[in-house]
């Protein structure tokens, strides 16, 4: 198994492997998913980790160092979009994966990692814990756009 950074080229094979993380989101228009990528890649601290068989990548994640002027002045990270195929899931692969982006927020000095997930599966939570993460140390919190009503006069 190979754990790497993603090539440029990869993004149709991303897309693919994504379709086991969120299977009943629309496909972005390409167009958009061009851009989004462009900007992926050209974002600084943004690095998309991914383990392939072969041709086929199995398992990705992303890390972004963020930048701080707290705790030193040393960085925090997050990682999202944890992500498994489902026909290699079961074999430490993702662990590897989130274990490497985890070395790579320590060799950049993060203070933390932090990681949400949607799940309420316990097997979910145990592996985020076999990775390394603690359940309980901070409560996350989530905000999202206001959902515009439709039919209200401008």
């Amino acid at each position: 198994m190979n754990i790497r950074p993603i090539a440029e080229h990869e993004l149709p094979d991303l897309i693919a492997l994504y379709r086991h993380l969120h299977p009943i989101d629309d496909l972005l228009p390409e167009s958009v998913m061009k851009r989004v990528w462009s900007q992926m890649l050209l974002h600084p601290g943004l690095i998309c980790l991914v383990a392939s068989e072969g041709e086929l990548l199995v398992s990705s994640c992303c890390l972004i160092v963020i930048p701080n002027l707290t705790r030193g002045g040393r960085p925090y990270a997050l990682i999202e979009n944890v992500v498994t195929h489902s026909d290699y899931r079961r074999r430490g692969i993702g662990q590897t994966v989130v274990t490497k982006a985890l070395e790579l927020a320590w060799e950049a000095d993060c203070y933390k990692v932090m990681l949400l997930t949607g799940s309420a599966r316990q097997e979910v939570h145990s592996f985020y814990e076999r990775c390394g993460f603690i359940s309980g140390d901070k409560r996350g919190f989530v905000a999202r756009p206001p959902i515009p009503q439709s039919g209200a006069p401008e």
